[in-house]
């Protein structure tokens, strides 16, 4: 115990002694955490630039532009021709084309069906989708307007013509994001990803510290011994910066939490864990301060696509699929909407953090390659 404490000590002293190493200990977590809620902080995209291009030119196109226009969501420019707003399109300047035909309102008048051609950039996922429901529900709603008074016009009671236009009525409902709000939805995954690049970062500079040029052990006690002292010191520093992420999310923004947050906090306990396994096996593999960093972030740099948040994780290829496997956050991530969506109790979550099961194979191979970094760094002495 003594010399753990003397290691925790050397480590506290070294942590001091490195701007960068406390920086990211320090407000580099907190100023990137507050940047991206800042970045979603608007909750719905608003004002989405969207071409039109009406060969119509007559009330009904304008009236359907106007209705468009009123939709928060969207911000319509006017183009004279489809070719130009289909370049704007491919310079991103707007992220849909909608095209009134000519003749649009005789083809509804006399009983025609003409087409109203509506084109978007579904590169762009989310803002794809949005525009698509938003554009398709501001057009119905103003041509349903239009169909009502042609019912009217036709003799058609009044108390009628809603049941006529619309028979079956549905209702879409958000189970747990009722406001379709972005910063409950990608907010959480993309915090988490960015912590888990971090701990990656901070557990790397530390364990390189240990390394001589020739990539042997700096003497001094046994490689285990340092290990857990790094363990242990920063272990609940990242766990304080993983409870600052819920303390703003779901305390002082007030997003619907359904579960406990303690629960959280012990999810995020194992997933450093794992995260810590992960870092020590590309140490000891490389054992190249540059390389080790190159790798982390290489490996874990895309973690927040292989969550399965915005793409559903049994559509991915199947190498994605194991490749996901290797990603503590993408453990995490699925007792996060467990805790948070359904309230689940500690025996779910207990049940789900067995998923970890896989990175216990990493601690044999950890053994090995510390005896043969030990052995190639003869002057080092187990004082632990």
């Amino acid at each position: 115990m003594t010399g753990l404490i003397a290691l925790i000590k050397r480590e506290l002293h070294a942590l001091w002694r490195s701007p960068w190493q406390l920086a990211l200990v320090s407000y580099i977590p907190i100023l990137s955490i507050l940047c991206l809620w800042w970045l979603f902080s608007a909750g719905l995209p608003r004002q989405l630039p969207v071409a039109i291009v009406d060969h119509d030119n007559s009330q009904l196109s304008r009236m359907l532009g106007r209705k468009l226009q009123a939709n928060p969501v969207i911000s319509p420019q006017s183009f004279v021709d489809l070719s130009s707003a289909v370049t704007a399109m491919k310079q991103a300047e707007v992220y849909g084309i909608i095209v009134f035909p000519y003749e649009l309102k005789r083809d509804l008048v006399t009983g025609h069906s003409p087409t109203i051609d509506i084109r978007y950039n579904s590169q762009f996922l989310l803002v794809g989708k949005l525009l698509s429901s938003q554009v398709q529900m501001t057009l119905g709603a103003g041509l349903l307007e239009v169909a009502g008074v042609k019912l009217l016009l036709q003799g058609v009671p009044e108390s009628k013509v809603s049941v006529n236009l619309s028979p079956v009525k549905s209702q879409t409902t958000a189970l747990f994001n009722r406001n379709n709000n972005y910063v409950g939805f990608l907010v959480p995954p993309v915090l988490v990803a960015l912590w888990q690049l971090l701990a990656m970062l901070i557990f790397s500079n530390s364990l390189s510290r240990e390394l001589t040029s020739e990539g042997g052990l700096v003497p001094g006690a046994g490689v285990w011994s340092r290990v857990l002292a790094k363990m242990v010191l920063f272990t609940p520093i990242l766990l304080m910066h993983g409870g600052f992420i819920l303390a703003l999310l779901y305390l002082y923004l007030g997003l619907p939490a359904a579960g406990s947050l303690a629960l959280l906090m012990l999810a995020q306990f194992v997933m450093l864990l794992a995260v810590w396994l992960l870092v020590l096996l590309v140490f000891f593999i490389m054992r190249d301060s540059a390389r080790i960093v190159s790798f982390g972030t290489a490996m874990f740099a895309p973690a927040f696509a292989f969550m399965g948040i915005t793409f559903p994780v049994h559509e991915m290829p199947l190498v994605a699929q194991w490749w996901r496997l290797i990603m503590p956050s993408s453990h995490y991530v699925d007792s996060h909407v467990s805790i948070i969506s359904y309230g689940a109790p500690w025996q779910t979550i207990a049940l789900q953090l067995t998923s970890y099961w896989g990175f216990l194979l990493i601690i044999p191979v950890l053994v090995l390659l510390s005896r043969r970094l030990e052995r190639a760094s003869p002057s080092c002495e187990n004082i632990a």
